[in-house]
């Protein structure tokens, strides 16, 4: 079996630290979560975050624009939601605010996450916080995610210097930032995605095979070579056909679990990290709003 990296311990650990930090504070930092909408995958990050924000001591909250004070419900329009974020940037007890996805349509989230103030932007997704991340400034919000599987490998003590680093998926929200936080850590970065022609072969090459692509199970034992270390990003809930639902990686675990060194669960890899990575990035942004 191979080393399971296990991001609830490390979340753990983090958590310990953050609520440390935090007992510090004169005020609690405070955390808005822009969220429209029901969607089931949505609402159970949502809560995840909720709950680990109550552990720690922080005050979050959900802002629902499409929920009038009577508790009913209406239609927003896009200026109504932009209008609703910039009343969060101007709102000094507000620490950090998230633009939870996907917003339904015909809402735009690119253009909601660029109205978030670069300063409160914990996600690490507006273009302000993206151009540091792409000149290794690091007086920037790095992405969530990609910040917790680099804490991941460090604590596992997984180097990056001059490793052979393939990234599947490059979307704005997870694939292209693993791949350049990877890349400023020195790795030789390879990213591959839905138009790569013969996939299997670039990802059998990697020291590091970080997984992002959202389709259950696709990667099996064709894609990885012994040894290999494996990052599985992606986390897919599929409704069973007795009602119930089970939650899948984008790595067949039973494929590949007698060829790899390590493997990130799912869940409890990726995901843990990244909801304790958000809070670091919020204690972060209160400490700096305080200086």
């Amino acid at each position: 079996m191979p080393k399971i990296l296990d991001g609830r311990v490390v979340r753990d650990e983090i958590m310990a630290d953050l609520k440390n930090k935090i007992g510090e504070f004169k005020t609690v930092p405070c955390l808005a979560i822009v969220k429209i909408g029901n969607d089931p995958d949505s609402d159970i990050y949502v809560q995840r975050k909720l709950a680990f924000a109550k552990k720690i001591g922080i005050n979050a909250f959900i802002v629902d624009l499409a929920i009038t004070l009577d508790g009913q419900k209406k239609e927003i329009t896009q200026p109504a939601l932009l209008a609703g974020i910039e009343k969060l940037n101007k709102d000094q007890t507000v620490n950090g605010i998230i633009i939870q996805s996907p917003l339904p349509e015909p809402l735009n989230w690119a253009e909601a996450v660029e109205k978030v103030a670069p300063e409160k932007d914990v996600d690490g997704l507006c273009s302000e916080n993206v151009r540091k991340l792409l000149t290794n400034d690091k007086t920037g919000i790095v992405p969530a995610t990609a910040r917790g599987i680099l804490t991941l490998l460090n604590y596992y003590k997984i180097p990056l210097k001059d490793k052979k680093v393939v990234v599947m998926g490059r979307s704005a929200l997870v694939g292209k930032p693993i791949a350049v936080l990877m890349n400023n850590n020195d790795a030789k970065v390879t990213v591959v995605h839905s138009q790569t022609p013969e996939p299997e072969k670039i990802t059998r090459e990697a020291d590091i095979l970080i997984v992002a692509i959202g389709k259950p199970e696709l990667v099996g034992a064709d894609y990885v070579k012994e040894g290999q270390v494996i990052i599985d990003v992606g986390i897919s809930a599929v409704l069973n056909s007795d009602g119930t639902r089970k939650i899948y990686g984008d790595v067949d675990f039973e494929s590949v679990k007698d060829l790899v060194s390590a493997i990130s669960p799912v869940p409890g890899g990726v995901g843990p990290m990244t909801v304790a990575s958000l809070f670091q990035n919020l204690v972060a942004a209160t400490t700096s709003s305080r200086h």
